[in-house]
This record gives C-alpha cells, structure tokens and sequence, in this order.
C-alpha cells in the first residue's frame, strides 16, 4: 500500500547501496546492524525481542502490518529494533486481537519505518556482502551526507548491549501461557513444591518466562550483573540463562559469573545468548555470522533427529573451540553446520542455539522445557535422599 501523503524516508547501507522508500512510523534517524528476518509471521514478536536491539531488521516477507499489534503478542515492555525495513505495509488491520495498527505503534514508541523498497535486493545485498551498518532516515534524504554520518555508527562486533536491555531490578514472573493460545506439551511429573528457577536476563523473552511458569515453577528474574551470591541466596533447583543482543563476548562478567555458578552444581539451562555465555564459561569462543540466522524454519539436530527451529543470532560459538573432554556437542545447524547445542559431560548443564519458546515459531523443541524441569526434579530428589 502506497500512501500518497507519506513523507519520504532513506536507507542508506556502509557500502554506498542506497534505497528510496517512504515513511511508515516515526520521523527522525536511526543508525544500526541492518539484518534481515525470513519469518512470514510474528512482525510484533521479533519488533519487542530484546536480542533485536540495536539493529535494523529487513522483513522479507512482502508485507507488513496485516494483523496489527495487541499486547498479548508483546515479547517485552517495548520495541528494540531501531528501525522496521518493509516492502509494503498495511494500516488497517483485519484481525479481531488488533487494538492498534502498526503504522500508529512504531510512532507510539518513536521508531522510524522506511517502506516501498525492494527488500528482495537488500536481502541479497546482505546475504553477499554480509550485514553492515546502515541508516533510516526521515530528516537527512541526501545520500552522500547520511552516508558520511553513518561512518560513526559503532560495529556489532565487541559492543556490549546486555547492559541496555536487562532489568534493573529482581522480579518474579507469574504468568504463564495464555490458555487462548496454550499449546499442548508433556506433563512434568508434580513435586510438593514449585521448582525455583533463577533467570539471568541478558534480554530475556517473555515466552521463556511463561513456558517455565507453565511447568509449575517459581521464576526469578536478576539483572545480568547479578552475583552467584545473589543467585544462590534463593536456592534454586536450576539456573537459566536467557537470550540477548549483541557481542557474547562483549559482555565480559558473563562468563565469569556463570564460571561461578557451574561451582554450585545446579541444573543450568541456557538459549542463544545464554547458549554463547555458556561456551564462553567452559573455554570456547564465538566468531561473528556473516549475515545470522534469523527466521522461523531452521533445521537443526545430528544424524537423523531433526527439529525445525526459530532463530535469531549474529554469532555463534566456533565448533573446533569447545573443550571435548567436558563437552558433547548434541546440535547442528543443518544449513551451513554451525555448533547448535551442547550438553556438559557431567554436569546437568545444557544450552541451545535456538529458541524452543517459540513466539514466533515451531514448537519442536518445547520438550526442552520438560527436560530442564526433569533435571531439576531430579536434582532435588537427590538432593533430599543423599
């Protein structure tokens, strides 16, 4: 949809590729990674996913905005992205759960939207050269001057965005999966009281939250600069490790603090961030993606297990780096043979590279749910028979 009084907008890439477009959401310039997403759904979910801050999210999908937005779809308090990238978009919603439409939530939250593009050539532009740096912009419509201004913009690469994503404060999460939209998955077995789970936010997904206290458990959120003190003072029968945006190895405490943690024996269940931090603990390290992976189809698995997996990360942890003689190696990504998942050799300790949650997504890998549940059921039975 063309709207004739849209004002017009500019995208600007750190190579020179420059696209038209026209305004969508709020005026104003935003510069950013520029990343696409291959999802046919889910726009609100990857907008509000705190592991988009700080980029600029192409959707591949030709068009934008045909559901509207709801809260119930939110993943956080807000949007992260800096910038919606669209080929075309819709402003009046046809979807019962729309309280508002798209258009009127980007300028809600002050966030710029650049439409009428061609997001096929951007897509490739990104997959051949990789992702870069780019600039949305509303205010500056010359693409040599926005091109110079773009030139300050930090990389991806070493920039710590845990910091500006995780809570201030701990909190308790209490809501678990709409039964609206409440999928089915195996029942964990009951214990006399709920598990404690201790979640460290490096930019945590509200789906993770609710699909832990659908399984019955007590849920405590701590900022990522938490202590294991902190951590350990609730006594929880399993540590989670949650999502985030940016350079794992950028966050630097991280890997210590979870270091620290391994100490206690806990079961430890870490996703995509948490995933990378983990590796990072045990003695790997990450490399940079040439462009993510970030998408709602990704097989994943080893040998003849397969999961189709949603996704969202621009680095990951390099295979030859993993230390074998603590470390199995249980997941590939089946695309280009990227490290995937790990589980530790013996300790209750395992992570994924991609987000059973779902939200948007399959739900294949929602089983892993169970089985950080299981293993800490387990870990209190021994617990209380030693």
């Amino acid at each position: 949809m063309v709207f004739p009084d849209a004002p017009p907008a500019l995208l600007v890439l750190a190579d020179g590729s420059v696209f038209h477009g026209w305004s969508f959401g709020a005026p104003g310039t935003v510069m950013g990674e520029v990343v696409f997403n291959t999802g046919m759904t889910g726009y609100q979910e990857v907008m509000t996913d705190p592991s988009y801050a700080g980029q600029l999210v192409t959707f591949t999908y030709p068009e934008l905005g045909n559901t509207g937005v709801n809260p119930e779809d939110e993943e956080s308090s807000r949007p992260h992205i800096k910038a919606a990238i669209a080929r075309n978009i819709c402003a009046i919603p046809s979807n019962w759960r729309s309280t508002q439409s798209l258009p009127n939530y980007l300028k809600t939250h002050k966030i710029p939207g650049i439409f009428g593009i061609d997001t096929r050539a951007l897509t490739r532009r990104i997959r051949t050269a990789g992702a870069m740096n780019g600039a949305v912009s509303t205010q500056v419509l010359e693409p040599s001057e926005l091109l110079r201004q773009l030139q300050d913009a930090p990389s991806m690469a070493g920039l710590n965005l845990v910091d500006q994503v995780t809570t201030p404060e701990v909190y308790e999460w209490t809501e678990t999966t709409a039964a609206a939209w409440e999928y089915s998955r195996p029942a964990a077995a009951p214990v006399d009281q709920p598990l404690t789970v201790v979640a460290v936010d490096f930019g945590v997904k509200r789906n993770i939250l609710r699909r832990l206290a659908s399984y019955g458990c007590r849920v405590v959120v701590v900022p990522a600069r938490s202590s294991a003190e902190l951590i350990m003072s609730y006594n929880p029968d399993g540590i989670f490790l949650s999502n985030g945006p940016g350079d794992p190895a950028a966050v630097t405490y991280a890997p210590a603090l979870v270091q620290a943690l391994l100490n206690y024996r806990r079961p430890t269940f870490g996703i995509c961030m948490g995933h990378q931090i983990l590796g990072l603990s045990l003695g790997a390290s990450t490399f940079k993606l040439k462009f993510g992976h970030r998408g709602l189809n990704q097989p994943c698995g080893l040998q003849r297990q397969v999961e189709i997996t949603s996704q969202n990360h621009g680095f990951a942890l390099a295979v030859d780096s993993i230390p074998a003689d603590q470390v199995t190696i249980t997941h590939f990504n089946l695309n280009d043979q990227t490290l995937a998942g790990l589980a530790h050799k013996t300790l209750p300790v395992f992570s994924v590279q991609y987000h059973p949650e779902a939200s948007p997504g399959p739900h294949d890998a929602d089983y892993l749910f169970l089985k950080f549940v299981e293993t800490m059921q387990d870990y209190r039975l021994h617990q209380t028979t030693a």
